[in-house]
């Protein structure tokens, strides 16, 4: 079973270029908040702690689905 991650503010990976075309998250109570970077006060997606390491597992193995 994983670790529960600390809640902290929002961050953007350290991998990211400073082209501004990329995305910001945090991790708040169990769940997993994304948001542009550029349109910080706009919409934001949640998921399930469960669903972010699914997606993050997809990404290290190449899949985009």
């Amino acid at each position: 079973m994983a670790r529960p991650t600390p809640d902290r503010g929002w961050f953007k990976s350290s991998r990211s270029s400073d082209n501004a075309a990329c995305v910001e998250v945090r991790f708040v109570g169990g769940a997993v908040d994304v948001r542009d970077t550029k349109d910080r006060t706009g919409p934001m997606l949640s998921f399930d702690g469960r669903s972010w390491a699914t997606f993050l597992t997809g990404l290290k193995a190449g899949s985009a689905s």
